[in-house]
């Protein structure tokens, strides 16, 4: 008997290698420390897991999901709270745990994955955000930014925007957002699609960092995209900016579990 449970989890990626366990890499992953936790309530036994998407280092989230399975029986209504007790001092916590259902898979179900990037415009360095934003001194044109990013949407050929280690097989995507928008200081790029390749989000918003600065005009990024050159986009933003804030599901498991709850 066993118990298979998907989570909901917040992390700050700052000093994690990413979610993926590396054997050969020097650090802890995210995937390491739930499965440390998950293995304290299985009697030390090991517990794998399974996720929605596998965030780089320094990279955070808001609205991961992953799926456990414990070689025990455990109450999931008390899964939460237990594994953020043997999570701590780790910038990790579980938000929700509901009930896996039968063939479900938090990478290959989802239908929606939304990211979001933020950028510090202004001369001073950040305090606050520090580790959390990327900070761009020169001002940023949003509307321009804006423009551009229009340019990117829908089914398109990414390979100017992915990374070089991408191990993809196919580079076509479907883009159904990337908003700009600016307030104060602040300028959030929201990106969201049903999957990206590796680095995509980061490369798009190096690019359209170009273009608010007003180093490229708008058409490039159209002629880029259509080039599918790697060399030709934008640098690839840093991560601490980005943050995945939500997966969707046609099937939501903690939607379900909520409305089982309440009848």
């Amino acid at each position: 008997m066993s118990t298979r449970a998907a989570l909901l989890i917040e992390y700050d990626g700052t000093g994690f290698i990413g979610w993926q366990s590396q054997r050969a890499a020097q650090g802890v992953a995210v995937q390491d420390v739930l499965e440390a936790a998950a293995a304290r309530l299985a009697g030390g036994a090991p517990v794998a897991s399974a996720v929605a998407g596998r965030t780089d280092a320094g990279v955070h989230a808001a609205g991961q999901v992953a799926m456990i399975e414990l070689p025990v029986i455990f109450p999931v209504a008390r899964l939460a709270a237990a594994l953020n007790y043997h999570l701590r001092p780790h910038a990790v916590v579980v938000l929700r745990a509901a009930p896996a259902p039968v063939g479900w898979h938090p990478r290959f179900a989802a239908i929606r994955r939304t990211y979001r990037y933020l950028i510090l415009n202004r001369r001073t360095r950040p305090a606050l955000l520090s580790g959390r934003a990327w900070h761009v001194a020169a001002p940023l044109d949003v509307t321009v930014m804006q423009a551009a990013a229009r340019l990117l949407l829908g089914r398109h050929d990414f390979s100017a925007f992915r990374a070089a280690a991408c191990q993809a097989a196919n580079p076509l995507r479907t883009l159904d957002r990337l908003d700009v928008a600016r307030a104060d200081e602040r300028i959030e790029i929201v990106a969201e699609a049903r999957s990206f390749l590796h680095h995509q989000v980061r490369n798009m918003v190096g690019t359209l960092k170009l273009v608010g600065e007003g180093r490229w005009p708008v058409a490039r990024v159209a002629e880029v995209l259509d080039g599918r050159d790697r060399r030709a986009a934008g640098p690839t933003a840093p991560a601490e900016g980005l943050c995945l804030t939500a997966v969707g599901y046609a099937a939501d498991p903690f939607a379900d579990a909520e409305k089982e709850q309440s009848e």
